[in-house]
């Protein structure tokens, strides 16, 4: 059998899944910046399907702690994504 491709990560499980929805929330406030809290709602909505979807399967867990650090997540992709679209109106000025 070949060796398995390694998957990227920060090394800490946590910070992956904050880093993961930050980007979705990033992306979604240029997608659709006017309706960013109902794309943050269903992101979150997501996270929490893909949870519960784990708590299925028997080699994998779900645990609030991700839950959370997918909320995280979203909060600051939110606002990071904010402080760049004002940036970009100042600077256009």
């Amino acid at each position: 059998m070949p060796a398995s491709v390694s998957v990227p990560s920060t090394g800490w499980d946590k910070s992956n899944h904050a880093l993961g929805f930050a980007a979705l929330a990033f992306l979604a406030h240029w997608a659709r910046p006017a309706s960013i809290p109902v794309a943050l709602l269903g992101l979150f909505g997501y996270g929490a399907l893909i949870e519960a979807l784990q708590s299925l399967t028997p080699d994998r867990l779900a645990e609030w702690g991700d839950l959370w650090a997918d909320g995280v997540g979203l909060m600051i992709g939110a606002v990071l994504a904010s402080m760049v679209q004002r940036l970009s109106v100042v600077r256009s000025s």
